[in-house]
């Protein structure tokens, strides 16, 4: 089910789509980010636990090797003992081979349970967007949007999907390769940590830059793509009005942006990697110095300072990988950051704790006193009040922007009422639960909104367990089953691009089969038949009258023709309700409906004078 956003006149201050769009937060409690992606993770545990297992195996065996190293030099080396070398380096070789396969096991099953935790946040998100009110939809451009499902989330993946193992890896080198220097010589140890507070500070300055680059660089791709599929969708119009320059500058524009902001953050983290290497040969060099004095002095071996150069860099390797880390995870932060901003949008339209099901509905409709405004103090209805009986049918007409949808858009319950009240069968709409209501409903909308796959499948949207006997004969109700046969398929033809390939006509035809499909108590027609020819239309207006026998209607209309038989007629002007009556009452009135009649025949009149000339 679909709706038109608000008119310009009903939208005045109203500054559109995005308009209202939240630049991304920063993060204040990073830990609670993290806390929040672990929950996603939590169904893994058992998992985890033995990618960690593997992680210790593999980082022991790395670490053993240095040892082995200093012991093949001191025992084996200095003194020709080549049998005890070669047993030794077969088991080194051996170790290797044990490291390299726990190291793909334990990337596979990472990759694995990452691509599993983001399909859970992405349908998570996904979900949510259906629980969002249209209101939230109004602020937010559908690519923006879009940029949060896919590449937010494929930004969450890439890094934790590359960062945990080498993270736990890193650390446990750190913690295993220190405690090891200690053990073996803790001046010679400390000699090779001279570096490390000057990593740890170029660390904290650069990333707390990159972290501010990639939220910036994810809000300017939000926009981009934005800018993308406004342009995609509206290709029609640019072509028409010859508009690809303008569209090409806007787009150049938004693409510079990117650009700039993507470097900026590039060239943060990528400063990470010289200076870290910098530091890293700096360290050693000193550990290589200290270690040949030491030697010099006898107070150290020769194995042993090979073995220290060995784990001073099994020391530092992995803080440079952190430090690299670092920078990464700021990205991922920085889109789980946008992620959560929708995932903690509450939505403004929910069922009451005590909300029932809208059982054995009658269809009559009730409008008492509702106000309503899409933008604070700025009225689009005024204290609106009308009942429609069960049966009868309610025809809406008045100048574009009077505020005729934005009625059928409360009734529906797309947005809450500010004040007043809307009863259906008696029972206030915000006392029901919302899918009840809309499931007893059927709309027909000007613009019509058709989904790629099937013709059957689009008209089966209506109602979703209907045979194919069943919507081939709402088709024909329709008059949609004779130009549906001629397609090249006919009602397997594969409609795409929201069915461009159909006239609007056509495309009105189908949403009118879909409705009739799903024999809804409520009908609503929204300028059902305004983008059909006048032959189209009577056949049309034949099938709906049957349609409406014995349900509640109600017709907006321009063309004042299709609602003669209207058992009321409201005329809507500025948010009011400015007459009411019959057709026949009405043009006796002599008021704004009979200036409105009196017009179209007038146009009518000129129209065949035109076309007789």
């Amino acid at each position: 089910m679909s709706t038109k956003k608000p008119q310009p006149e009903q939208m005045r201050g109203f500054r559109g789509p995005g308009a209202f769009m939240m630049s991304a937060p920063k993060v204040k409690d990073r830990k609670g980010v993290l806390k929040r992606l672990w929950k996603y993770f939590n169904p893994y545990q058992w998992r985890l636990l033995g990618i960690v297992l593997l992680v210790c195996l593999t980082t022991g065996l790395g670490l053993l090797i240095p040892y082995i190293t200093g012991r093949a030099i001191d025992k084996y080396i200095a003194t020709h003992d080549l049998p005890g070398l070669g047993r030794l380096i077969c088991f080194m070789v051996g170790a290797c081979v044990l490291a390299a396969m726990g190291t793909w096991v334990q990337s596979v099953q990472m990759i694995q349970i990452t691509q599993l935790a983001v399909r859970d946040i992405r349908k998570e998100l996904f979900d949510h967007f259906q629980t969002l009110s249209l209101r939230f939809f109004d602020r937010h451009s559908h690519g923006e949007l879009m940029s949060r499902l896919s590449n937010d989330t494929e930004t969450i993946s890439t890094t934790l999907g590359d960062g945990i193992t080498q993270f736990i890896g890193s650390t446990l080198s750190i913690i295993g390769a220190g405690t090891i220097m200690f053990t073996l010589n803790w001046r010679l140890a400390l000699a090779s940590m001279t570096t490390i507070p000057i990593i740890l500070v170029v660390t904290k300055w650069v990333g707390g830059r990159s972290r501010q680059g990639f939220r910036d660089r994810q809000e300017k791709l939000g926009a981009m793509n934005g800018t993308v599929e406004e342009t995609i969708q509206g290709q029609r119009v640019v072509k028409a009005f010859c508009r690809e320059q303008e569209t090409l500058e806007k787009l150049t524009a938004a693409n510079v942006n990117l650009k700039k902001t993507a470097i900026l953050a590039t060239i943060y983290v990528g400063t990470m990697g010289p200076f870290m290497n910098m530091f890293r040969n700096i360290g050693f060099t000193v550990t290589a110095g200290v270690g040949g004095w030491m030697v010099v002095e006898n107070l150290v071996t020769v194995g042993t300072v090979a073995a220290f150069i060995s784990y001073a860099d099994y020391f530092n390797r992995p803080i440079i990988q952190i430090a690299n880390l670092y920078g990464m995870l700021q990205s991922g932060l920085a889109g789980a950051e946008r992620v959560f901003a929708i995932l903690d949008e509450v939505p403004e339209i929910n069922d009451a704790p005590d909300a029932v099901e809208l059982m054995d509905i009658q269809g009559r409709v009730e409008f008492d006193n509702v106000s309503f405004s899409y933008v604070p103090d700025v009225p689009v209805l005024s204290e609106v009040s009308f009942t429609a009986e069960a049966g009868q049918t309610i025809a809406l007409v008045g100048p574009t922007g009077a505020g005729k949808t934005t009625i059928i858009n409360l009734l529906t319950r797309f947005y809450d009422i500010d004040s007043g009240a809307i009863r259906v069968d008696g029972k206030d709409i915000r006392s029901l639960k919302k899918d009840s209501l809309r499931e007893s409903l059927g709309i027909v909308l000007q613009d019509t909104y058709l989904f790629t796959g099937k013709v059957r499948e689009n008209i089966r949207y209506g109602r979703l367990d209907a045979t194919n006997e069943e919507v081939e004969a709402a088709a024909r109700l329709a008059n949609a089953d004779a130009f549906i046969r001629h397609l090249p398929h006919g009602y397997d033809t594969v409609l795409s691009d929201a069915g461009s390939s159909l006239s609007q006509g056509q495309r009105q035809l189908l949403a009118i089969a879909r409705a009739l499909l799903a024999d809804p108590a409520i009908l609503i027609l929204d300028e059902a038949t305004s983008s059909v020819d006048t032959r189209t239309e009577i056949h049309i207006q034949q099938a709906l009258h049957r349609l409406m026998s014995g349900r509640t209607s109600f017709i907006i209309a321009h063309r004042l023709s299709t609602i003669q038989q209207a058992d009321c007629i409201l005329v809507i002007d500025g948010g009011r309700i400015v007459e009411r009556g019959t057709h026949t009452e009405l043009l006796e009135k002599r008021g704004a409906y009979y200036n409105l009649y009196a017009s179209q025949v007038e146009s009518i009149k000129q129209s065949i004078s035109i076309s007789s000339i």
